[in-house]
């Protein structure tokens, strides 16, 4: 599937800023056999007077922009047109639990892709025993990493409900788990906590998802979002498999990943530093469009 995505990320702020750095991650990447992106582009309003682009330690397209000149909103825009390949579901070729455990022993990577490094507890990820025991009911039974990690995803998107209401960009995996409320992002953090609370490495994806309007219905124009799913280590044999814990399917050709990392945190759309005193009104927009 070929995908032209545009976003708009605007920010109006109640005082004038006399100065600002930011980190912006929101440049979708290219996975051999995955996806590639044909052409990307990212522009800031107003213009930044020091722009710096690099990928970070997990591959991520990370940029960074500086402002001196005073300014009262900041606009960012990317347009990308990005190729999605329509894989067939995988074989399942991964372990079962107990033979994971012995080749994450047996592998001494540390490269960035090694499941070492989502084994642990993470910044935005602690290891919850209510979330565990949760996640071992869940996947009790499961022969296989792939069937555990399905498992749990089924799970989590019965018992939660959709709630953009409930929770915020700050709330802790243990407070959206007691709720069984919230949005992608703490459907993917409670998936991420139980798969490492059970020994299986797991990430944080965030990306784009196409949405598709009701039938007769047009689509609208920003009905779009940016998203967030779950990646899972099966094993030496699969790699890295990813899950749509909100929408209870394995991702496929509709997502479209900016990046990985531990959890949030690691790939954050925006974070940064002001000058400045006051709130601020965050506004957001992405379309998602085949290119037929």
């Amino acid at each position: 599937m070929l995908y032209d995505i545009r976003l708009e990320m605007s920010y109006d702020y109640d005082a004038t800023v006399h100065g600002g750095r930011h980190l912006v991650r929101v440049a979708p990447i290219s996975i051999p056999g995955v996806q590639r992106v044909v052409a990307s582009s990212l522009s800031f309003e107003p213009r930044p007077e020091r722009v710096t682009t690099f990928s970070d330690f997990f591959g991520n397209v990370a940029t960074t922009i500086a402002y001196v000149t005073p300014h009262d909103q900041l606009k960012i825009r990317l347009t990308a047109r990005v190729n999605v390949e329509n894989l067939l579901p995988p074989i399942d070729l991964s372990p079962s639990l107990a033979d994971l455990r012995q080749q994450i022993a047996r592998l001494w990577s540390v490269q960035p892709d090694s499941p070492h490094h989502f084994l642990a507890a993470s910044p935005r990820v602690p290891l919850e025993p209510a979330i565990t025991h949760y996640a071992a009911k869940a996947v009790a039974g499961a022969p296989t990493v792939l069937v555990a990690a399905n498992a749990l995803c089924m799970a989590i998107h019965r018992d939660f409900a959709y709630d953009p209401k409930a929770t915020d960009v700050e709330t802790e995996p243990a407070e959206a788990f007691a709720l069984r409320k919230g949005v992608c992002q703490d459907f993917a953090h409670v998936m991420i906590a139980g798969l490492r609370g059970l020994g299986i490495p797991a990430g944080y994806v965030s990306g784009f998802l196409r949405t598709s309007p009701p039938p007769g219905k047009p689509r609208l124009e920003g009905a779009d979002a940016m998203h967030a799913w779950v990646r899972a280590w099966c094993g030496q044999d699969m790699g890295w498999i990813e899950f749509d814990p909100t929408n209870a399917i394995m991702a496929g050709p509709d997502h479209i990943s900016i990046g990985h990392g531990r959890d949030y945190a690691d790939i954050s759309p925006i974070v940064g530093v002001l000058k400045t005193h006051g709130s601020h009104e965050a506004k957001q927009s992405v379309d998602v469009l085949p290119v037929l």
